[in-house]
């Protein structure tokens, strides 16, 4: 297991090596710096996602004492407290009411509608890029972009939004492998003031119902059930930091992959009726999420492993998206992959509810990119961020004309 280091910066540059190690190896590998169960096939994976002895939480079935883990820090309550009420973590049956509820308001219908603003909003960004002969893609396009989008879709004021991206990045420094306590320390201080600035807009949404996403959520009622306030403040968030984070880093990944495979960056130059598939390949090829957990709530086998109740599965959706039993060639970038089920938006109960949204936003950038700078080109090797769980790069300084 030594090649497998989370915290390596060589290892962040380029994973997939060591996934190929991994699978060769076998199907489950324990891993003892995390102690977490290391699953890379796509298979295995796949099946994972959707089998219901696995959750995001045990809480619904067991106290930590019971399940043999210890409570989080007294410190660290309000980071929890947002996050244990967000749909992602939580398990059927509050699961179920809280997605049920919430895609009352998150419609196709709402996505559609977001359409020509996304599109309008990427030509201009993509637009003043051009203007000033290049600059940062992540920054100046891929960043901006879904935050304003799901800023606009909850209706946040464009002069509160701001502290949105900061927000949103503190807290999810939490989701890394075994964050610092000055990491908890962010990520809480970010929720506190996150969590009050949404009190005060419910508030006030309540009082001056409108057309956005709060208002929906206010009003999205099943049989006299409703969302708690709580509940609201953890989905605005959950919106706006899964919202954004996919999105801000499969355009930069995809970008740079692109860079890097000349051929078929040209061939997408002259045929952009290849977006579609070209954005699912690029999902697949260097993907946002690269792990996912889930505790192991009932105990399961994989390939003769008997894995515990109360532990705890690390499922590789980057090793997943490279294996070779379901991808051919899956370490070469293939715009016109036919056959791609790639699972960078997860699978089973937990998919990503703005999948659509994020295929929205990926086009209209993509698409406004080929048809605005054409001659696109990369003016500098960009560093990764030293985060292993969400993939993503410091900075993309790209040059035009």
């Amino acid at each position: 297991m030594a090649a497998f280091d989370p915290w390596d910066p060589a290892f962040l540059t380029d994973p997939y090596p060591v996934y190929a190690e991994l699978r060769a190896r076998g199907r489950v590998h324990w891993f003892e710096p995390t102690n977490q169960w290391l699953v890379p096939h796509h298979a295995d994976v796949s099946a994972l996602l959707r089998d219901r002895r696995l959750g995001r939480t045990y809480q619904h079935r067991f106290s930590h004492e019971e399940f043999g883990r210890t409570a989080p820090p007294p410190e660290h309550e309000p980071f929890h407290t947002l996050n244990d009420h967000g749909m992602l973590d939580l398990e059927p049956p509050d699961h179920t009411r809280i997605r049920r509820l919430v895609s009352k308001a998150f419609t196709p219908r709402t996505v559609e509608r977001l359409k020509p603003y996304v599109r309008g909003l990427a030509d201009e960004l993509v637009s003043a890029l051009v203007a000033k002969g290049g600059g940062d893609l992540l920054k100046d396009v891929a960043e901006p972009l879904p935050v304003a989008v799901i800023a606009e879709m909850l209706g946040i004021p464009e002069s509160d939004r701001a502290p949105l991206r900061p927000w949103s990045a503190d807290i999810c420094g939490m989701y890394e492998l075994k964050p610092s306590e000055d990491t908890a320390a962010k990520a809480v201080r970010a929720s506190v003031e996150f969590s009050d600035y949404l009190r005060e807009l419910i508030a006030a949404r309540r009082k001056e119902p409108g057309e956005d996403l709060i208002s929906g959520l206010i009003a999205a009622h099943d049989e006299g059930d409703r969302l708690t306030e709580q509940e609201m403040i953890s989905t605005c968030v959950l919106l706006l930091n899964a919202g954004h984070e996919a999105t801000v880093n499969a355009t930069v990944n995809g970008w740079y992959a692109l860079f890097r495979n000349p051929s078929q960056l040209e061939a997408l130059r002259a045929d952009h009726t290849l977006v579609p598939s070209a954005i699912e390949e690029l999902m697949r090829y260097d993907t946002p999420l690269q792990l996912f957990e889930r505790w192991v709530l009932d105990e399961i086998e994989i390939d003769g492993t008997t894995i515990p109740r109360g532990a705890e599965i690390a499922m590789l959706f980057g090793s997943a998206n490279h294996d070779p039993a379901v991808f051919r060639n899956p370490s070469a970038l293939d715009l016109t992959r036919a056959d791609n089920p790639h699972i960078s938006f997860s699978a089973g109960i937990h998919y990503c509810i703005g999948a659509p949204l994020a295929r929205i936003e990926l086009a209209a950038s993509m698409g406004a990119l080929l048809e605005r700078a054409p001659t696109l080109r990369l003016a500098a090797e960009p560093a990764r961020k030293p985060n292993f769980v969400i993939r993503g790069l410091e900075c993309l300084t790209v040059e035009v004309g």
